[in-house]
């Protein structure tokens, strides 16, 4: 293997995968980069066997070949070269060679046969989206995917399809976020798969907003390709929970504040929240909302704010983490929360819209 390119090529196709390189491995291969070269291409392999990315690029191949080698310090070379800087990239023996005008690098190699890689992901249907739209879709529910629960299946961001519409759901149990888009063009087959909180938060990365991309479903895989970079991350085996049925309905005690002005309050008021609960109370009554919090050191914040609200009176707690996550992700200067009784979840919402919802558990406190 033998091929010659500019710094700045070679960093773009390093930097691209790299997020999927692990620092810790017990596999010393998957702290590797496969390294394919052949007709006048560079293509890039990364992998932690859960997601693996692949960018190409175009550079001067002279003698094809495929290696793997630290995928962190050859991207810590070229990072370390001069810009515009030629770079030359051989492999004789068990080692490859990196020059670049005095310098050069000797580095550690293990054979492409031990790299795992995914080929065939055995399609079931091809979902073309914007890329604007997938990257609101995880957007607006990342955040309330779980963090290793041992309900596995909640680690992670449901994606369903059906008709006209593409749902993204994430839910840790506590709080549930969905957020969905009609599509144009044909109908979509009715489908639900859970794309894994890695591959979420590095598809989220890779998305530009700008064009549009082919999201390839399979039976155990999900695969896009954007800007030269093809991803492709497992899916979670497993049942998602039926999220409709914690969805709360209409309810009359609807609250609509300014979000900008309810999120300072909670900011404020959550300074004197327990620190490992997060508990908040809000008291709601007639175009006013009460936001008290205290803390084991016997400290205590309230703060009360206009709001429009002409139902019931309710007193509720909250996690104030939860309340903040859901209200930051609602578009439009206002908010809408909608609660039934002290022991319901609350609705969060834009006023007036259905497209994106998010719900929060309340606590005891």
């Amino acid at each position: 293997m033998k091929l010659s390119a500019t710094r700045d090529v070679l960093l773009k196709p390093l930097q691209a995968v790299i997020g999927v390189v692990e620092r810790r491995q017990t596999m010393p291969i998957l702290s590797n980069i496969l390294l394919v070269a052949k007709d006048g291409e560079l293509a890039v392999t990364a992998t932690d066997l859960e997601v693996e990315l692949v960018a190409k690029v175009a550079v001067d191949v002279q003698g094809g070949g495929e290696i793997t080698v630290s995928g962190r310090k050859l991207l810590d070379i070229c990072r370390a070269l001069p810009e515009g800087a030629e770079v030359a990239i051989s492999v004789s023996g068990e080692k490859l060679h990196v020059r670049s005008g005095r310098s050069k690098f000797a580095l550690a190699t293990l054979p492409a046969a031990e790299f795992p890689s995914v080929e065939d992901i055995k399609a079931s249907q091809t979902i073309t989206v914007s890329q604007e739209v997938l990257g609101r879709l995880i957007e607006k529910t990342h955040f309330s995917m779980a963090q290793q629960d041992v309900r596995y299946y909640l680690n992670g961001m449901l994606l369903e399809t059906g008709g006209k519409h593409i749902r993204s759901v994430a839910t840790d149990g506590h709080r549930l976020a969905l957020c969905q888009a009609e599509l144009d063009g044909a109908s979509l087959d009715e489908q639900q798969v859970i794309v894994p909180r890695k591959g979420v938060l590095e598809l989220q990365r890779l998305l530009s907003g700008e064009g549009s991309v082919d999201v390839v479903l399979g039976s155990n895989h999900v695969r896009i390709e954007l800007d030269g970079i093809r991803f492709t991350s497992k899916l979670i085996d497993g049942r998602f929970p039926e999220y409709e049925r914690v969805i709360p309905k209409d309810s009359s005690n609807e609250l609509q504040a300014d979000s900008g002005v309810l999120r300072g309050g909670l900011q404020r008021t959550a300074i004197l929240s327990n620190e490992k609960y997060r508990g908040i109370r809000l008291i709601i009554r007639d175009n006013a909302v009460v936001l008290q919090a205290h803390n084991p050191e016997q400290e205590e914040a309230e703060e009360e704010l206009e709001v429009s609200y002409s139902g019931d009176d309710i007193e509720i707690g909250f996690n104030v983490n939860y309340l903040l996550d859901a209200i930051g992700a609602v578009d439009g200067e206002e908010v809408a929360l909608s609660v039934v009784d002290s022991n319901s979840s609350c609705l969060i919402r834009a006023p007036g819209t259905d497209d994106c919802k998010f719900v929060v558990m309340p606590m005891r406190l």
